[in-house]
């Protein structure tokens, strides 16, 4: 039995792009799978830069995609959720550290303590 292959970057970028409710489904299961965060990660970072490019920055749309990702991927992806959105100071990422932010996904993941 042969496995299937593991989207790429520019697969994933493109889901993102779109972010219907179909994309949304195949992101999750993506998201479920330990071995596939490289390639999601490398995806949102190809969906940022290209998103980077435009002549029209649309940080509503990035800020949504941010918040859906916050709220959809699971502990283990927060922290490197947030790194992503910091790896660049350009207002892409921003917007979508901004939506990351919204969704409280890394204070689910890691609450405070109580002192």
């Amino acid at each position: 039995m042969t496995s299937a292959p593991f989207p790429d970057s520019e697969t994933i970028a493109a889901k993102f792009s779109a972010l219907g409710e179909q994309d949304k489904s195949y992101l999750g299961l993506i998201m479920e799978n330990p071995v596939q965060d490289d390639s999601l990660l490398d995806g949102i970072h190809r969906h940022l830069d290209n998103a980077s490019r435009a002549p029209f920055l649309n940080t509503l749309k990035l800020e949504a995609l941010g918040k859906w990702v916050g709220d959809a991927a699971p502990p283990r992806l927060q922290i490197r959720l947030m790194e992503a959105s910091k790896s660049s100071q350009h207002p892409t990422y921003a917007a979508f550290r901004k939506g990351l932010t919204a969704s409280g996904g890394l204070e689910k993941a890691y609450p405070q303590a109580k002192i």
